[in-house]
């Protein structure tokens, strides 16, 4: 299964990035094998709007089953949940 967990740095033992839509990266974890790689969500960073339904989507592109992070908006999380991506939210 792989979890996509919001990140502020490219290291899967760094920090939680807090916000899903304004992530600076999401880290893509594979738990079948340990392997993991790295999503750059830079682009959303700046967004005027629409980065949690554009990050939901790379997310969703990915082929992931879940995610984690601390706060999402409810755009994105009506999008992820329509495709069968369960949200697992958290306290930093």
């Amino acid at each position: 299964m792989k979890i996509a967990i919001t990140a502020v740095s490219d290291e899967i033992s760094g920090a939680l990035d807090g916000r899903f839509g304004r992530a600076s990266k999401f880290i893509i974890y594979e738990t079948d094998t340990g392997e993991s790689s790295v999503i750059d969500n830079a682009k959303n960073l700046e967004a005027a709007q629409g980065a949690g339904i554009q990050s939901a989507q790379n997310v969703i592109e990915a082929g992931t089953s879940a995610v984690i992070t601390g706060h999402m908006g409810p755009k994105a999380f009506k999008l992820l949940r329509e495709n069968n991506i369960t949200v697992y939210l958290t306290e930093l």
